[in-house]
Protein backbone atom coordinates (compact mmCIF):
# COMPACT_ATOMS: atom_id res chain seq x y z
CA UNK A 1 0.00 0.00 0.00
CA UNK A 2 1.07 3.75 -0.70
CA UNK A 3 1.76 5.57 2.38
CA UNK A 4 0.52 9.30 3.00
CA UNK A 5 3.18 11.93 3.05
CA UNK A 6 3.71 11.16 6.97
CA UNK A 7 4.54 7.56 6.52
CA UNK A 8 2.65 5.90 9.08
CA UNK A 9 -0.68 5.17 7.40
CA UNK A 10 -2.11 4.07 3.95
CA UNK A 11 -3.19 6.47 1.58
CA UNK A 12 -6.71 6.36 0.92
CA UNK A 13 -6.97 5.94 -2.62
CA UNK A 14 -10.99 6.30 -3.38
CA UNK A 15 -12.08 9.50 -5.81
CA UNK A 16 -13.84 10.28 -2.90
CA UNK A 17 -11.37 10.14 -0.82
CA UNK A 18 -8.97 11.81 -3.29
CA UNK A 19 -11.12 14.58 -4.01
CA UNK A 20 -11.56 15.07 -0.21
CA UNK A 21 -8.08 15.78 0.32
CA UNK A 22 -8.44 18.72 -2.19
CA UNK A 23 -10.44 20.19 0.11
CA UNK A 24 -7.98 19.90 3.20
CA UNK A 25 -5.10 22.53 4.22
CA UNK A 26 -1.19 21.58 4.83
CA UNK A 27 -2.17 19.66 8.26
CA UNK A 28 -4.74 17.63 7.04
CA UNK A 29 -7.23 19.19 8.54
CA UNK A 30 -10.62 21.14 7.09
CA UNK A 31 -10.52 24.74 7.47
CA UNK A 32 -12.88 25.30 10.78
CA UNK A 33 -15.68 27.65 8.31
CA UNK A 34 -15.81 24.79 5.79
CA UNK A 35 -16.09 21.99 8.39
CA UNK A 36 -19.01 23.86 9.65
CA UNK A 37 -20.88 24.00 6.41
CA UNK A 38 -20.09 20.60 5.15
CA UNK A 39 -21.36 19.29 8.83
CA UNK A 40 -25.02 21.22 7.51
CA UNK A 41 -24.99 19.49 4.01
CA UNK A 42 -27.00 16.79 3.10
CA UNK A 43 -29.73 15.36 0.33
CA UNK A 44 -32.64 16.85 -0.22
CA UNK A 45 -35.71 15.36 0.30
CA UNK A 46 -36.70 14.46 -3.32
CA UNK A 47 -32.87 13.01 -3.54
CA UNK A 48 -33.72 10.93 -0.32
CA UNK A 49 -37.28 9.50 -1.80
CA UNK A 50 -35.55 9.32 -4.91
CA UNK A 51 -32.54 6.88 -3.58
CA UNK A 52 -34.96 4.86 -1.48
CA UNK A 53 -37.17 3.83 -4.68
CA UNK A 54 -33.72 2.98 -7.02
CA UNK A 55 -32.99 1.21 -3.72
CA UNK A 56 -36.14 -1.06 -4.24
CA UNK A 57 -35.87 -1.50 -7.33
CA UNK A 58 -32.48 -2.75 -6.96
CA UNK A 59 -33.84 -5.36 -4.50
CA UNK A 60 -36.69 -6.18 -6.02
CA UNK A 61 -34.26 -7.18 -9.25
CA UNK A 62 -36.06 -4.61 -11.84
CA UNK A 63 -33.98 -2.38 -11.73
CA UNK A 64 -32.74 -0.67 -15.59
CA UNK A 65 -29.23 0.23 -16.50
CA UNK A 66 -29.78 3.38 -16.40
CA UNK A 67 -31.27 3.35 -13.35
CA UNK A 68 -28.36 1.31 -11.61
CA UNK A 69 -26.13 3.84 -12.76
CA UNK A 70 -28.30 6.82 -10.86
CA UNK A 71 -28.01 4.63 -7.85
CA UNK A 72 -24.15 3.78 -8.42
CA UNK A 73 -23.98 7.89 -8.56
CA UNK A 74 -25.70 8.50 -5.29
CA UNK A 75 -23.59 5.90 -3.44
CA UNK A 76 -20.76 7.88 -4.61
CA UNK A 77 -21.99 11.18 -3.77
CA UNK A 78 -23.08 9.93 -0.42
CA UNK A 79 -19.56 8.18 0.42
CA UNK A 80 -17.95 11.60 -0.50
CA UNK A 81 -20.34 13.42 1.55
CA UNK A 82 -19.43 10.74 4.45
CA UNK A 83 -15.94 11.11 4.05
CA UNK A 84 -16.37 14.73 4.28
CA UNK A 85 -18.25 14.77 7.25
CA UNK A 86 -15.97 12.33 9.34
CA UNK A 87 -13.03 14.84 8.39
CA UNK A 88 -15.02 18.39 9.40
CA UNK A 89 -16.35 16.12 12.94
CA UNK A 90 -12.46 15.47 12.94
CA UNK A 91 -11.52 18.93 12.26
CA UNK A 92 -13.56 20.49 14.55
CA UNK A 93 -12.92 18.31 17.58
CA UNK A 94 -9.17 18.80 17.12
CA UNK A 95 -9.51 22.42 17.14
CA UNK A 96 -7.48 24.06 20.12
CA UNK A 97 -9.54 24.73 22.88
CA UNK A 98 -10.73 28.72 23.07
CA UNK A 99 -9.61 28.80 19.74
CA UNK A 100 -13.44 29.98 18.14
CA UNK A 101 -17.04 30.86 19.41
CA UNK A 102 -18.74 27.56 20.10
CA UNK A 103 -22.27 26.92 19.04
Amino acid sequence: MAATSSGNRPAATSQAAIFARLWETDNGKLPLTLARHVLKLGFSQEDRARMHELAVKNQEGRIARAELEELDNYVKAGDLLALLQSKARRSLKQQKPGSSRHG
